[in-house]
């Protein structure tokens, strides 16, 4: 009897401890390209993990007007990456298409340059 139970509560305890996954901060610096699109009036990001969404759009500061869209944003994950599509003028990229799979790099940083609706 004293075994059984000892033999569940060590077979509890390692479930209870090996499930939690260890996470990291990742930063990645989103950089977009829209050439030749017009008069652009928002530029955002959806996406898989937080801080994005895919019911809102994350909004990415002009670096060069109807041209070059920049973001920098900080995940706390356990995961090697994230999913993502761009927004322009509230229109989503690759529409019924896969995602951007963005693999993290080893470093803390990762740098992410894209042109819209280009693989």
């Amino acid at each position: 009897m004293k075994t059984t139970i000892t033999v569940i509560a060590l077979s509890l305890i390692l479930v209870l401890t090996s499930c939690v996954q260890k996470t990291h901060q990742k930063t990645i610096v989103f950089s977009l390209n829209t050439p030749k699109m017009g008069a652009i009036s928002k530029v955002g990001i959806k996406g898989k993990d937080k801080p994005f969404s895919w019911d809102y759009d994350t909004e990415m500061k002009t670096i060069k007007k109807d041209c070059l869209y920049e973001l920098t944003t900080t995940f706390e994950t356990g995961y090697n990456g994230t999913e993502i599509k761009f927004v322009v003028n509230d229109s989503l990229e690759f529409e019924h298409e896969e995602n951007r799979r963005i693999k993290f790099a080893i470093t803390h940083t990762t740098f992410y340059n894209a042109t819209f609706n280009a693989r």
